[in-house]
């Protein structure tokens, strides 16, 4: 696994570009890993898994897994000092690696690209139900309105398109102003508005009748509904929650000045992650069970069966406003997190025409998007791998591929690099100012925990997948 391939590395055109503060590292890399992944998909999944053992189950990989991967990131993005690529490149020629290993930059580079794709159509629904909330639309909903205007809205093909497009322009207008103006100045103002407006839920959900069960529903484990899928699916979550392999975290920490402490940092992000994910099932959860709703109902949780609530509910009007902007929030600081990888390797091949190659990913994001919003209307029947058998739509086929298989491949890929490739001085180097027992906990998760973990996973997915056809 180890070579003497001479590696020709780009140039890195801005590497006096770093962050002003902690703060505002720590905010922009924070609102990066919170997204849609801890509003809207964490909730239905605890809801489908029996919700408290599921939830102490996620907690667990959380910090033994998910920090010492994303502080394997972070490292690699400090020591490569560039885009994912350039540090991935850089490092294999310090470290005297195989060239191989430069699959670890590219997928680094390539999943985010995709992943925002069709991850803004999700952003985009969020959009048009922020709208739908702030006209009112959802009084008097039942479960048949409620599916009716879903389906109305999903049919509805060229707005779900100029929406795709608006949230895409947003995203990049922040990134296209670079670090310090743009992706740094955003994080300051939506992360707290975030924290804010899901703090607004809460409280309103403590004083709803449905906290109680609430809260014995998230934080009373009960392990005879916990099954061996349910703890596979605890793992694939938490990396997918923390954004782990997806380019964010070693593409800010590029940019991240030296006497940062990683490991700090890395604790951080997960502690602020996963409170976003607590935080958003107390929110979401009281007014599921005070309206007797079902909390495992799936995807359709809060597009469909949340609204419900909200046009039903003692100051429902205002509650769906809140919620749908906070969802909103969540996407976006996401998707600036997912953008800015690509633009930074582009801007490492031409330098200073960051505004334009920000607006060239953003049309590339765009365009390939576009089978993911017609995934929902006039390509609904379409499946793109139907000549091998495989049904599903261009979205379903993205999204499975991305979040089950390349991102946890590529996670195991950087937990096996920074575990055994890294020379034990370059590590030592990162991590001087943290004790001993962080470096063994360190070294030993990427080497030996992390792998089999994400391996099995890897497995049974691929078996169960299989075994469908």
């Amino acid at each position: 696994m180890v070579g003497h391939s001479t590696v020709v590395m780009e140039p890195n055109p801005n590497p006096s570009a770093t962050w002003s503060s902690r703060s505002a590292f720590l905010l922009a890399t924070v609102g990066g890993a919170i997204g849609l992944g801890n509003l809207w998909r964490f909730p239905y999944i605890a809801g489908e898994n029996g919700g408290g053992g599921f939830v102490l189950v996620y907690l667990g990989f959380v910090f033994a897994l998910g920090l010492p991967i994303i502080a394997g990131e972070m490292l690699l993005g400090r020591r490569g000092r560039g885009s994912a690529v350039h540090s991935i490149a850089s490092l294999i020629q310090s470290e005297n690696a195989s060239p191989w290993w430069r699959v670890i930059g590219w997928l680094s580079l390539i999943v985010p690209f995709v992943a925002l794709s069709y991850y803004a159509v999700i952003a985009a629904w969020a959009l048009d139900y922020l709208g739908l909330a702030v006209r009112n639309a959802f009084e008097g909903f039942d479960a048949g309105k409620s599916q009716t205007v879903f389906n109305q809205r999903m049919e509805q093909a060229f707005v779900q398109v100029l929406l795709h497009a608006a949230f895409v322009a947003m995203t990049v207008w922040v990134i296209a102003k670079g670090l310090n103006s743009g992706i740094e100045r955003m994080a300051k103002i939506m992360m707290p508005a975030l924290f804010g407006v899901i703090l607004i839920l809460v409280v309103y959900g403590m004083f709803s009748t449905g906290f109680v069960a609430a809260l014995e529903f998230m934080f009373k484990p009960d392990f005879s509904e916990l099954t061996y899928g349910s703890v596979l699916i605890a793992l694939g979550q938490a990396l997918f929650s923390l954004a782990v392999g997806v380019g964010l975290l070693i593409t800010f920490a590029a940019y991240m000045p030296s006497d940062y402490s990683i490991p700090k940092s890395a604790a951080i992000i997960c502690i602020g992650d996963t409170l976003a994910a607590m935080l958003a099932g107390l929110a979401i959860f009281p007014i599921v069970f005070a309206n007797q709703l079902d909390p495992g109902s799936g995807p359709g949780l809060v597009f469909q069966t949340l609204p419900i609530a909200f046009g039903n509910m003692p100051g429902g009007h205002f509650i769906g406003v809140v919620f749908f902007l906070l969802l909103f929030f969540s996407a976006y600081t996401t998707a600036i997190g997912m953008l800015e990888p690509s633009v930074a390797w582009l801007e490492e091949r031409w330098p200073g025409q960051r505004k334009l190659l920000a607006r060239c990913a953003g049309v590339g994001v765009w365009l390939l998007g576009m089978g993911s919003v017609f995934s929902f209307n006039i390509l609904a029947d379409y499946s793109p791998l139907g000549f091998f058998g495989i049904e599903g739509t261009v979205f379903d086929t993205l999204d499975f591929a991305v979040a089950n298989v390349f991102l946890p491949i590529n996670a195991l890929l950087i937990a096996v690099f920074v575990g055994w490739m890294l020379n034990r001085s370059t590590a030592d180097q990162e991590f001087s100012s943290s004790s001993e027992l962080w470096r063994i906990f360190w070294r030993f998760a990427n080497r030996y925990v992390a792998p089999i973990a994400i391996t099995i996973v890897l497995v049974d997915l691929l078996t169960g997948f299989s075994e469908s056809f």
